[in-house]
């Protein structure tokens, strides 16, 4: 029920956050009120349909021009979903988190993620978001982001002829970056999210204090490994899953047979 219920969620967070339809007919951006507002999710500002800012890409630009107050804006907002419910909106409320657990539903071959892979994430938001925006005053990762490419790249250049015009190498590097991270998410359990993305690696420093939480009742666990079989994020739940920053509070894991897993507030 709970995984039905989150499928849900994702459908309508992604048609909210991309409400603006008819900027595919004119294939112009929204620049209402709304856009002063970060997406929950990593939803790119640049899709004519986005009726939200990118948080990700307002955090760099504020910090690439010095505009360091507006950035502290942009962390408070995410800390306050952060602080109630930790990475939740990775699992219920992220456009690009959906695809990848749509991709990796087709069948293939799959592959486990090699766990030495996870802490690249606090380089590319302390190294790329940070230093690289600050240094070079560009939004790097927005120039590279795969979800970008999907929901801006690609559809502003097929409804515009003047950007079709200008197509170069960045942009089919683009599209090869997006193509290697789609075969990716099919082999693996969200590669993007527990090794690149910045906006997850943000909300997973409030997974160990939100008032939202995950126990684990050790009496009651047989360690049958039902949790891990059935977790996004590969977490062997009953060995502290629930306090890692890579739980996206999806609660498959609830379906436990032996009913040692619980959602817990104020714990």
């Amino acid at each position: 029920m709970n995984d039905n219920r989150r499928r849900l969620s994702q459908i309508i967070t992604t048609i909210a956050y991309n409400a603006y339809l008819t900027g595919f007919l004119s294939g112009t951006l929204y620049q209402g009120f709304l856009k002063h507002l970060p997406c929950p999710g990593l939803n790119c500002y640049s899709c004519p349909a986005a009726v939200m800012s990118c948080p990700i890409g307002s955090l760099q630009l504020f910090i690439a021009y010095g505009r360091m107050h507006f950035s502290w804006y942009i962390v408070g907002c995410l800390g306050a979903i952060g602080s109630v419910a930790g990475r939740i909106a990775c699992g219920w409320a992220c456009p690009f988190g959906f695809l990848q657990d749509l991709l990796y539903k087709i069948p293939s071959k799959k592959l486990k993620l090699p766990t030495w892979l996870n802490p690249l994430r606090y380089i590319v938001l302390c190294g790329v978001i940070g230093i690289v925006a600050l240094i070079t005053q560009e939004p790097w990762f927005c120039k590279v982001c795969p979800a970008g490419t999907i929901e801006a790249g690609i559809t502003m250049v097929a409804l515009n002829t003047e950007l079709r015009e200008q197509i170069g190498t960045f942009f089919i590097i683009k599209l090869c970056l997006l193509l290697l991270f789609c075969i990716w998410m099919v082999l693996c359990k969200r590669p993007f999210c527990r090794v690149f993305c910045p906006l997850g690696t943000l909300y997973a420093l409030f997974n160990r204090v939100s008032m939202l939480s995950i126990t684990v009742d050790d009496t009651a666990c047989t360690r049958c490994s039902a949790c891990l079989k059935s977790c996004p994020m590969d977490l062997t739940v009953y060995e502290g899953g629930p306090k890692s920053s890579q739980c996206i509070r999806c609660f498959r894991c609830t379906h436990c047979p032996s009913g040692a897993i619980r959602v817990q507030w104020f714990k």
